[in-house]
């Protein structure tokens, strides 16, 4: 009896095994041949399935240096950064800081002044889930004054005059994409933690997993990666100033990987708070939004997914907690069609 235990738990390992270096091959061969498409774009890729890390990744640093670029290159990982606030977001509702669904109102610094029109008619909720109805910022007219930095010229000033001067909500409870939302969310949990934001980053997530090589305002370091515009021309990180929470961070393939175990981890804090970030809080024919995340649900699978752009990278993130599987995809180009194809064919891969 104990030599058949013995004989199937091997044999059970092998399998499982076996499983892992088939899927990494599958996957390798996904982003070879789009990069064979794409020679001049850097990919870098990581992936789990049951707690198993594999990573592929091809192309160089930059035009001028001959590093190839691997799990720990740095990349912007943008509006990713939205999912990474609004667990910081749940986080506060686990240590009873907030209520999800509490009114803004008590919890914005003093500087807001809420027209009597908005009065608790915005939820934390709203903000996260992008259907607040408060304005945003003109990215165009932004990109058009400065098409390096645009958010160069965006200060607590600019924020606060946009939401201090609104009178009427457009379009409350409709999705608008915003990244004064998330500013705003990121306003809030320094609020309720009494610290900055990179101070909350760093104690809540980015220190807890070891992610050494995830950087918020200082990230000059030698393995970061060159951002290319879709025209291919040199592009800078971008600086976020006062609006980061909404597109700050600089990861890479192998922190990112760390935060996706956490996640898919229940019995830790960041997953606690994730499974707080994937109940459904806005739903309007095919588009589901939890907190900073989308949901695609497709023939009983549920995705989470978030895409992140600059306007010199491409990003995606995106996991199926019941699949037990997840996948960071990190361009040095801003491109989404291929960031988007590279997904499918990964997504499709683990379906199979």
């Amino acid at each position: 009896m104990k030599t058949s235990f013995k004989f199937f738990a091997a044999l059970l390992l092998l399998s499982n095994f076996s499983f892992g270096q088939d899927i990494s091959k599958k996957i390798d061969s996904i982003i070879a041949d789009h990069h064979q498409k794409n020679p001049d774009v850097g990919i870098s890729v990581g992936f789990i399935k049951n707690n198993e890390e594999h990573y592929a990744t091809y192309g160089k640093l930059n035009a001028e240096n001959q590093t190839v670029i691997d799990k720990n290159s740095l990349f912007e990982i943008a509006s990713i950064t939205k999912i990474l606030t609004a667990n910081l977001i749940a986080q506060a509702v686990l240590d009873h800081k907030i209520k999800i669904d509490d009114y803004i109102d008590n919890f914005l610094p003093k500087a807001y002044v809420l027209h009597e029109n908005l009065k608790n008619k915005v939820k934390i909720s709203d903000l996260a889930s992008h259907q607040s109805g408060l304005p945003d910022l003109d990215l165009a007219k932004l990109i058009a004054l400065d098409p390096q930095q645009p958010m160069s010229s965006v200060n607590q000033e600019t924020l606060t005059a946009i939401i201090n001067n609104c009178t009427e909500l457009k379009d409350y409870g409709k999705y608008r994409y915003s990244t004064i939302g998330f500013a705003l969310l990121g306003q809030i949990v320094e609020e309720v933690y009494g610290k900055s934001y990179d101070e909350i980053i760093s104690g809540k997530i980015i220190t807890p997993l070891r992610m050494k090589n995830t950087l918020t305002k200082d990230f000059n370091v030698k393995n970061r990666t060159t951002g290319h515009s879709p025209n291919g021309n040199v592009q800078e990180f971008m600086k976020w100033n006062v609006t980061a929470p909404a597109g700050l961070v600089k990861s890479n393939a192998a922190d990112m990987v760390k935060y996706l175990k956490a996640v898919l981890n229940k019995d830790v804090a960041i997953g606690k708070a994730a499974l707080i970030t994937e109940k459904i809080y806005y739903k309007y024919e095919n588009r589901e939004l939890g907190l900073g995340i989308n949901i695609m649900t497709d023939d009983q699978k549920t995705n989470y997914i978030k895409s992140g752009d600059t306007l010199g990278q491409s990003s995606m993130i995106a996991y199926n907690r019941a699949k037990n599987w997840g996948v960071i995809i990190l361009l040095d180009r801003q491109n989404s069609k291929l960031r988007n194809s590279i997904l499918k064919g990964i997504s499709d891969a683990f379906s199979k």
